[in-house]
């Protein structure tokens, strides 16, 4: 895709598809480490936000080394995403995100002092599809092996605007 718009188009058409997200970050020793995260909130210029304990490891590292990646996977679809974090603390939109599962991690409500926003602004991505979805996919697995040819999919890049 060649045009921001399209491509952002396409980015809010995927990630309502997508209820968790595997963060990956940076240590201190420059080991990655990937983080599953619930998807809070998807905003059309595609930043996304999690609620995340204050000490987690994950914030930890964004505070340090804000460069993060996103893997998504659902139902024959698959999402990478590059961008940057941040921690937030901002008790009104924590409080507009908040919900009863929310409260399953952090039983003292969204004025716990151990809870705080995870915002990522998506830089980049690519996204994988096939056609049909997850029996559909099993089934040109198979018509691919009495062929030998190759199942068919959609994969795309994008950059969106900073």
């Amino acid at each position: 895709m060649s045009d921001t718009a399209s491509e952002l188009d396409k980015l809010n058409e995927l990630l309502p598809k997508f209820r968790f997200a595997m963060v990956t970050t940076r240590a201190e020793e420059g080991d990655l480490h990937a983080h599953p995260l619930t998807v809070q909130e998807s905003e059309s210029d595609g930043d996304l936000w999690f609620i995340v304990g204050t000490h987690a490891s994950a914030v930890e590292h964004v505070r340090r080394d804000p460069k993060v990646g996103l893997s998504f996977s659902s139902d024959g679809l698959w999402l990478s995403l590059a961008g940057e974090a941040e921690v937030i603390d901002d008790l009104a939109k924590l409080k507009e995100l908040w919900s009863t599962t929310v409260e399953a991690w952090f039983p003292d409500g969204p004025e716990s002092p151990g809870v705080t926003l995870l915002k990522v602004s998506a830089l980049s991505g690519e996204y994988w599809g096939s056609a049909g979805g997850r029996i559909a996919t099993a089934v040109a697995l198979v018509a691919s092996k009495v062929t030998g040819e190759r199942p068919r999919g959609e994969n795309e890049k994008f950059d969106l605007p900073a």
